[in-house]
């Protein structure tokens, strides 16, 4: 098992924001970019749920979100399967915090992953 750089991990969030942004755009017909949070936050919320409900169901059903699948990363418990739903939406929605993944052990695994009981591996 190798730990990803968290140039690749940094990459397969921003493939999954982009994704749900672009879904956002498409379904909810919010703009992109979204006004700024003073003036409307409502759009912002928009794509943050997308992103939730995208990467959460994803990696909690397939271990992977696009972002992941992408960037030959893959989300796994320390069994070396999925984490289910429940923790992948727990995980993602901690993530959105920023916080819990800046916090980072040694093995870079965030408070996020922590949290999830998950780790992100290479391919």
């Amino acid at each position: 098992m190798e730990t990803p750089s968290l140039m690749r991990r940094l990459g397969a969030l921003l493939i999954d924001w982009i994704v749900a942004a672009l879904s956002a755009v498409a379904i909810a017909g919010v703009n992109y970019p979204p006004a700024p949070l003073d003036q409307d936050a409502s759009q912002t919320f928009i794509i943050i749920g997308f992103f939730i409900l995208e990467v959460g169901l994803l990696s909690g059903l397939l271990g992977r979100s696009i972002g992941k699948r992408v960037m030959g990363l893959r989300l796994e418990n320390r069994n070396g399967q999925p984490i289910g739903v429940p923790r992948a939406l727990l995980r993602t929605a901690l993530l959105c915090l920023v916080l819990p993944a800046i916090v980072m052990t040694e093995d870079k695994r965030g408070l996020h992953d922590l949290a999830a009981g998950s780790r992100v591996v290479r391919d």
